[in-house]
């Protein structure tokens, strides 16, 4: 049995890693992808992880299989596919660190993920199945997730999901608010980033999005709020949590880190006989907030998203020594 099984896409984040001799911008190779990123922090912490997702045969999907193995991530179905190239995505930080994306992922591996492609048996042999919106924006890796959802909630997993919207990838907003709330009925926690609230329900209030969103299944809604820190709700508890002061150059992969750590967390106090996430208690959801919040803002010291995930011991001491926002 696993304790996260993760399906979606694995692909290069090139970065920026400053200039040329001559002026000219340079990029660092680093390997990305939300859903990887998520069971890489929760590796680190020592959860036992798999990923279900394509990738090209060729010199960057070879690449990131290295990568997500030396991380302990299981990448026996991470499919190597010479057919298709690895997805590539150029990423811009501004002055405070804020990324935005250039994406070269229109028929990626990634995208060409089929039905037939998922292993159904890591489906019914995990604690929790973890998929985002991005492998929904095209097919046939649209009806792959889609299905794999099912199948996983059928078997009694726990479904989180990252709606993770990206505007480049979808053909329309409207399509994607279709696509990104047809899945929630299947979910039991989603992460969303203010943004993404305000998209899936059009509303701007985080405690009515979030019932919004909880609304349509899933018992747990956290909201990411970059330098502001995060807020949760369940059925029985809602809060807001602020963030720790650290020296940020790069957000990249933050709110991956912090979803990992409080997949890690939820773990920890849910997956026991008798325990579901409505029973958790305030101080409970406390401690798995705050311990996220720590990840989330641990990871924006480093360029990259994997290399810049942080450690258990790494998380207690920025817990224990920096100070909130």
């Amino acid at each position: 049995m696993y304790d996260i099984v993760a399906l979606g896409e694995c692909l290069i984040d090139f970065t920026p890693h400053g200039c040329s001799d001559s002026g000219i911008p340079l990029f660092q190779q680093n390997p990305g992808g939300a859903p990887a990123n998520v069971l890489a922090e929760a590796a680190k912490l020592g959860c036992s992880t798999a990923f279900i997702g394509k990738v090209g045969d060729d010199s960057f999907g070879n690449f990131l299989e290295r990568i997500l193995m030396d991380a302990g991530i299981d990448c026996s179905s991470m499919i190597k596919d010479p057919s298709f190239p690895t997805s590539l995505a150029f990423v811009s930080l501004d002055e405070k660190g804020d990324r935005s994306f250039s994406f070269y992922r229109h028929g990626s591996a990634d995208v060409m993920l089929s039905r037939e492609d998922v292993n159904a048996r890591l489906l019914g042999n995990t604690r929790i199945f973890h998929f985002g919106s991005v492998s929904m924006t095209d097919e046939p890796s649209r009806s792959a997730t889609i299905d794999a959802a099912r199948i996983a909630d059928e078997a009694g997993a726990l479904i989180s999901y990252d709606p993770n919207y990206r505007p480049l990838l979808w053909n329309s907003q409207e399509e994607a608010i279709s696509v990104i709330n047809s899945v929630l009925p299947y979910c039991d926690i989603v992460k969303v980033s203010y943004e993404e609230l305000q998209l899936m329900t059009g509303l701007d209030d985080l405690d009515a999005g979030a019932e919004a969103i909880s609304g349509k299944g899933p018992e747990c809604v956290v909201v990411t709020l970059g330098p502001d820190g995060a807020f949760i709700r369940t059925g029985r508890h809602s809060a807001s949590y602020r963030t720790y002061d650290v020296k940020t150059i790069d957000t990249t992969g933050a709110g991956d880190s912090f979803y990992g750590a409080f997949l890690y967390k939820i773990l920890k106090l849910c997956c026991h006989p008798g325990r579901s996430l409505d029973s958790l208690s305030a101080d409970e959801i406390d401690s798995a907030m705050m311990f996220a919040n720590a990840a989330g803002s641990l990871a924006t010291m480093k360029h990259g998203a994997i290399p810049s995930l942080p450690g258990i011991d790494e998380i207690n001491r920025c817990i224990s020594s920096c100070s909130l926002l």
